[in-house]
């Protein structure tokens, strides 16, 4: 028992030396033997390529009519008849319905035979002065002849009559425009007033798209630039529209008002909601598909290859389509890139590309 301390100091020697030599061993390993014995991770790859670039300007927004007219009763009276249904098609000038034209019907005729009596009137002034209007003096000749005119009452009774004829016109209500009725307010039978809405014409030869659009992004945006429409009741089937009006304003929010024109398209009412992309076409970019880019403590990263290896690329990134984005700084042209199994993915990590 009293060589058992110098057989333990021995012991610890020993273990000591057998450590230092594993660390000795450890440190003079390379790096490499260690990167050799993780698998590769498989990649799919793309080039960096500089090339013309769309940039996407998506926007949602309402569809309106080409032309939205109200149909106005413009006297007050009996509706008698109401020839039309919403939804209905009328062409410009269709009688839509018409009041009780009792009242104007003989203010009609009283101007007529107060007209009659006026003509009447001055043919019998008109006699007394046969040898002047029978003479060559035609200047004298107006002269009088307005005179008598203005005693007789025509010119008075002239204006009477047109009076009379639009309160009968306006007993009819005609279709300001061609289109269909929407909102119809009154049957017949009603008792309105003068100035009162029967409905509205909706002309839909033509549509509107208004969509609100970042105001960065409005300077790439001219007028009869094409935009495709994807309207809710078929979101897979673009329409053509162009850009027919840019609002030269912007609103407290930063957006700038953008109206697209579209033709008629009996899938499409009024009101219904649409999504625009408007196409901007980027010239000489440096673009990547979306799958290369992903994100690091909020930073963009891009990874490459070389030499069998990924490489972490901090990028700044430009314009973006929803397919392939734009680089404007931080990766060189031609480069390979990493599109896939890249979100876990580490610097100089070994990797496989996958041969399609």
């Amino acid at each position: 028992m009293k060589n058992f301390p110098l057989i333990l100091l021995g012991f610890l020697i020993v273990l000591f030396s057998a450590c230092t030599e594993d660390k000795e061993k450890l440190k003079e390993a390379p790096t490499e033997s260690f990167r050799n014995e993780v698998a590769a991770t498989e990649v799919n790859v793309a080039t960096a390529e500089r090339k013309s670039f769309d940039y996407l300007i998506q926007a949602p927004g309402k569809l309106e009519a080409g032309a939205e007219v109200l149909a106005v009763i413009e006297q007050a009276g009996y509706l008698l008849e109401v020839n039309v249904r919403e939804g209905q098609f009328v062409n410009k000038g269709d009688v839509i319905a018409r009041l009780d034209a009792t009242e104007p019907t003989f203010r009609l005729e009283k101007a007529k035979i107060a007209l009659r009596n006026s003509n009447a009137e001055y043919e019998s002034m008109k006699m007394g002065f046969n040898n002047l209007f029978e003479s060559d003096n035609a200047e004298q000749k107006a002269v009088v002849d307005e005179q008598l005119r203005a005693k007789s009452g025509i010119f008075l009774n002239e204006v009477e009559l047109k009076e009379a004829q639009m309160a009968f016109d306006r007993s009819v209500v005609k279709a300001p425009i061609s289109g269909q009725v929407a909102d119809l307010k009154y049957k017949a039978g009603s008792l309105v007033g003068s100035n009162e809405v029967l409905c509205q014409i909706l002309g839909t030869s033509q549509f509107i798209l208004k969509v609100k659009v970042l105001e960065s992004d409005i300077s790439l945006i001219s007028l009869n630039q094409k935009a495709e429409v994807y309207p809710i009741s078929n979101t897979q089937t673009a329409l053509e529209g162009k850009v027919s009006g840019i609002n030269p304003k912007v609103d407290e929010n930063g957006l700038v008002q953008v109206s697209i024109t579209l033709g008629a398209n009996k899938s499409l009412l009024p009101g219904m909601n649409a999504r625009a992309i408007i196409r901007a076409p980027q010239n000489n970019s440096l673009v990547v598909p979306k799958d290369a880019l992903v994100y690091r403590s909020g930073r963009a990263v891009v990874f490459s290859i070389e030499n069998k290896e990924s490489k972490w690329n901090y990028v700044e990134v430009g314009k973006d389509n929803g397919e392939e984005v734009e680089i404007l700084e931080g990766l060189e042209e031609n480069s390979t890139v990493i599109t896939s199994n890249n979100l876990q993915l580490a610097h100089q990590a070994p990797v496989q590309i996958v041969k399609e």
